[in-house]
């Protein structure tokens, strides 16, 4: 509270008429007149009057600098030193008291003022989106933990993209909030949205402004991915369709009477259909599996049972191709999880490694009752191995494999029958298990793929209470 201005200008249109009538007195500058010579005793005494109340309006001028300095009232009636302070008189007493009652309300104002400035500091620390605020120069002033946490030195790199500076320019000019849109390399690729908030004045003239930085990278990528398996699905459909529809013709026309032709296009023609049955029944899998993802199942599974009897169902694909499959599963723990859902992803891993596994190979199936390694969670659980002796797959590929129709090689991949799901479906079943799924290949050594999944509860204990307490010790 600004105090000085307002009681010293008071107090000075007070003194300074009486005190410069008391100096022309004393000078001689201003001889009374004989007729008013009577009356030079008042006057004098007047004066002598004026000079006491201007030496307690100089401690009033005094108390007022020490109250407008934050210094606040005197206390316990003592002056510096340890002096004991003179009474006030008249009127003085209700100005003094009228300056230490403001003294006092300045004091707590500005104790307020800081509480609220701390506590509006540890607002914005604790914010969970990051949060940056830029000086006159755009350079960031501060920034709170979320912003160090995610960005950590490349703050800079985030200020100095053209879309935000062009954002603060907009905001600065239109002293309205401004939103745009980045793509930040720090360190990896990242979409992010920028609000940019103008303070006080323009940055130009002092003023600061506000950015709230949102991470919108999944959400992008979930767009995408969404974008894609629409455009996907309608050609992987719209492709078999295509080919019915033209064999059709064929037949009704140039082929009507030619057996061997009907013959041909027929077998293409339960081919095609195939394809596209294949094709609905993964898609309609996925959608069930999406569904139930976030469902914890209470089931108790016994691998060592159920590995060997789709291992077997699996005969006449490994003699087609002339390969063999090596089965290596001991006894092992139960564990918890819904005996299809496990049976598919197994179908499915079996299905690839013999899909593109090396004509005349060797698929090994594998499962044994362990923690994990390095990559695969330390909770005691069961892992199984599928591995083929095929091409491998490049590893700037392996992170994109359980995309929705990803394909490495597309070609390759529609001509033995692949929908591009198989993975994406067990990516979704074994997140609905708790699970985990590692894949490593070397070009030209084949693949292995393995699954962790947890171990059943003991007895006591439900699946997905067990399921909760790996959770949250993983």
């Amino acid at each position: 509270m600004a105090l000085r201005p307002i009681i010293g200008g008071a107090l000075a249109a007070l003194l300074v008429p009486a005190a410069a009538l008391a100096s022309l007195v004393a000078t001689g500058a201003l001889a009374p007149a004989p007729a008013l010579a009577g009356g030079l005793p008042i006057a004098l005494a007047a004066f002598g009057f004026a000079a006491l109340r201007n030496r307690e309006f100089g401690r009033l001028a005094a108390l007022a600098r020490s109250a407008a300095d934050g210094g606040g009232p005197e206390r316990g009636g003592e002056q510096p030193g340890g002096r004991a302070a003179e009474p006030w008189s008249g009127g003085a007493t209700e100005v003094a008291r009228a300056i230490e009652r403001l003294a006092r309300v300045a004091a707590a104002g500005s104790d307020n003022t800081g509480r609220r400035r701390r506590a509006d500091e540890m607002v914005v620390e604790r914010l969970p989106d990051p949060v940056i605020v830029l000086g006159p120069d755009r350079t960031a002033l501060t920034s709170n933990a979320a912003a160090r946490t995610a960005y950590g030195a490349d703050i800079h790199a985030v200020l100095r993209h053209p879309d935000l500076r062009a954002a603060a320019d907009r905001a600065c000019s239109s002293r309205s909030a401004q939103i745009a849109d980045l793509r930040l390399p720090v360190p990896v690729m990242r979409d992010v949205r920028a609000t940019v908030i103008p303070m006080d004045g323009t940055l130009g003239a002092g003023g600061q402004a506000v950015v709230v930085l949102s991470d919108r990278t999944r959400e992008r990528a979930v767009e995408r991915m969404r974008a894609d398996f629409v455009a996907n699905a309608s050609h992987e459909l719209r492709t078999p369709l295509a080919s019915l529809i033209g064999f059709i013709d064929t037949l009704r026309g140039p082929a009507a009477s030619d057996p061997e032709a009907q013959e041909r296009f027929l077998g293409i023609m339960a081919e095609q259909a195939a394809r596209m049955n294949r094709l609905i029944d993964d898609l309609l899998s996925l959608s069930r599996v999406e569904l139930t993802e976030h469902e914890s199942p209470s089931g108790r599974i016994d691998l060592a049972a159920l590995l060997p009897r789709i291992a077997d169902s699996f005969e006449p694909q490994l003699r087609e191709r002339d390969m063999t499959l090596a089965l290596d599963v001991p006894n092992l723990p139960p564990i918890t999880g819904d005996a299809d859902q496990i049976a598919q992803v197994m179908q499915n891993l079996l299905d690839n490694a013999i899909k593109y596994g090396r004509s005349g190979g060797v698929v090994r199936l594998s499962a044994s009752a362990e923690a994990g390694d390095l990559r695969l969670p330390t909770r005691p659980g069961v892992v199984v191995r599928v591995a083929d002796d095929g091409q491998g797959i490049a590893r700037e590929h392996i992170p994109r494999l359980t995309e929705r129709f990803y394909r490495v090689d597309k070609g390759r991949s529609r001509s033995v029958g692949g929908t591009g799901l198989g993975l994406a479906i067990v990516r979704h079943i074994v997140n609905r298990h708790r699970g985990q799924m590692v894949i490593d290949s070397t070009e030209g050594a084949g693949t292995i793929v393995s699954v962790w999944l947890p171990e059943a509860p003991k007895h006591g204990m439900s699946a997905p209470e067990q399921m909760r307490g790996s959770a949250a010790s993983a």
